[in-house]
């Protein structure tokens, strides 16, 4: 059989646009006389579309979108992933469905089994979990279809509580007793840096178990915080990976599943350029899914705005990105000539705007309230606040987005100024921690130097006050950043962390300042995740807790 993976990039919600993406790959592969092209989970409504699943409206575009994909599956089947409403008495009002069309109409449709309900996932909210498995069968091959999740049954739980596997069923222990001659998995799995590995694993070992060649056909793309970076496989019944799409870009295989051919793999890369591929296509993603092309963020002569503004240059063109550079009386010369060197060798426009007149306007205005107090964090904070100011002015006059600089070390401690250095629209670092925001400078600079190296070696501040550095009030950063991984990733408790080697009042001063500012984080801009755990839909904590 010849068989197409259309590994493509759909918008939430665009019904006549996803359809048209897909309508387009349906007619061409027919020209190419391909039997059955699969395309990834949810693709007809963008995944994961949240609570819209609650809308009857939006149920009912997905319905006629499907309707209209499937006149065109004339001498050749497609499989789809959409939302289907679950005809039963009981249960949730939904399945998470693959459908297979054929000959103009949706000949069946199968439902995914395993819902995950962890890290950014909560698809139990809106669907019922398939309790049916059947085949397809077509053209004299049997197919088992499954959906994303429906392969990962034996991945362990996350925690020590003594279970040995997340889920009590296995959707492939159940088809297999049906003898498909392969397995079809229409998936949407979100980027983290080490995912791919155990992704690939999971497929892996699933093929040999069963003896059954997988393909494996993944969503790529960014929604809002969420990047889909694609790779999507061909694995033999031996479990060798025969074929592989690129990463981070649409792409499409056709393979004849009798005459494979030689191998065909994408070339392996070190993480941090999977990091740096990964926050390129999320920002081009969410300006171009939000109609928006211009950005814009305050350029500092430090490290995280300039790994930002790069990005940013890189996503959207020289001629899209306009930065400030917004001196006081604390900021260093060698920092504001590090942010305009940076800029010139980008190409972007740049604006001097000296904020100190304004925060000098503040102070004066405030100093009858706090008149007999010394000054502290409040006056630092005035500064970033003014900042705030004129970037969000710039954005509105303009219509830019900003870019929130954050990054992951400096969201977990909370050293971030609401209202002030925490705006913006998008958070691009937020799940870069600081040592891997370094070694990204360093892969921006791989063939010949854009961001000045005194930027890149110059002891990390926010020069708010004098001689102001980082690690005043932190830890050096390969300290904090491995308390934090072992915190937040890997949930370990203060007594573990020390274990590692640290001073435990240290590490329970690290983990109170992660806790406390949970407030903060509930306030930020969306971040774009690269790593098993990210702030936001994929960490979620009490506001108000005692521990």
């Amino acid at each position: 059989m010849k068989v197409a993976l259309a590994q493509l990039n759909y918008t939430i919600g665009d019904f006549e646009g996803n359809a048209s993406k897909i309508i387009a790959e349906i007619n061409r592969l027919k020209q190419a006389n391909v039997d059955l092209v699969v395309f990834s989970e949810l693709s007809v409504t963008g995944y994961y579309p949240h609570d819209l699943l609650e809308k009857k409206e939006f149920i009912a575009k997905a319905d006629d979108a499907v309707a209209e994909i499937a006149k065109h599956c004339q001498g050749i089947a497609a499989l789809v992933g959409a939302p289907r409403i679950n005809q039963h008495e009981r249960g949730k009002t939904l399945f998470n469905s693959a459908l297979f069309l054929a000959d103009g109409e949706i000949k069946s449709s199968h439902n995914k089994t395993l819902l995950p309900t962890y890290d950014i996932f909560d698809e139990y909210r809106h669907f019922e979990p398939n309790r049916e498995f059947s085949l397809v069968e077509y053209k004299g091959e049997k197919i088992a279809v499954t959906i994303c999740e429906d392969l990962w049954d034996e991945q362990p739980t996350a925690n020590e509580f003594g279970k040995d596997k997340l889920y009590s069923i296995s959707p492939m222990e159940e088809l297999a007793k049906l003898k498909p001659d392969f397995v079809v998995n229409l998936s949407a799995s979100p980027f983290s840096y080490n995912q791919e590995g155990w992704r690939k694993n999971v497929l892996i070992t699933k093929a040999k178990k069963y003896g059954v060649p997988i393909l494996y056909c993944n969503q790529v793309g960014a929604q809002t915080e969420l990047v889909f970076d694609g790779g999507s496989v061909y694995i033999d019944a031996s479990g060798e990976i025969v074929k592989e799409l690129k990463y981070f870009e649409e792409d499409c295989l056709v393979l004849d599943t009798t005459s494979l051919g030689e191998k065909a793999l994408q070339p392996k890369v070190d993480y941090i350029e999977k990091i740096h591929d990964a926050l390129v296509l999320g920002i081009r993603d969410y300006f171009k899914k939000m109609g928006f092309k211009q950005a814009t963020l305050g350029l500092s002569g430090g490290i995280d705005s300039a790994v930002t503004v790069v990005l940013a240059v890189r996503a959207l063109g020289a001629e899209n990105v306009r930065v400030l550079l917004m001196p006081s009386k604390y900021s260093s010369d060698h920092s504001v000539n590090d942010a305009r060197e940076l800029a010139e060798n980008l190409g972007i426009r740049y604006d001097v705007v000296n904020i100190q007149s304004a925060v000098d306007q503040f102070e004066s205005a405030l100093s009858p309230l706090f008149e007999g107090r010394s000054p502290d964090v409040t006056e630092e904070n005035i500064q970033a606040r003014a900042r705030g100011i004129y970037m969000m002015a710039i954005s509105n006059k303009f219509g830019h987005i900003l870019l929130n600089t954050t990054n992951k070390s400096e969201c977990a401690v909370g050293y971030g100024t609401l209202y002030g250095d925490m705006n913006g629209g998008l958070a691009v670092l937020g799940d870069v921690y600081k040592l891997d925001v370094f070694k990204l400078s360093r892969f921006m600079n791989k063939d010949g130097e854009i961001i000045p190296e005194n930027t890149i070696v110059k002891p990390p501040s926010a020069e708010l006050r004098p001689d102001q550095k980082d690690t005043d009030s932190l830890p050096e950063y390969e300290d904090l950043d491995t308390m934090l991984f072992n915190y937040i990733e890997l949930n370990k408790s203060p007594k573990e962390i020390a274990a590692l080697g640290y001073d435990e009042a240290v590490v329970r001063r690290v983990i109170r300042m992660v806790n406390m500012n949970e407030y903060k984080r509930f306030q930020a801009a969306p971040i774009l995740r690269v790593s098993s755990k990210a702030f936001g839909f994929g960490r979620k904590m009490p506001l108000v807790a005692r521990y």
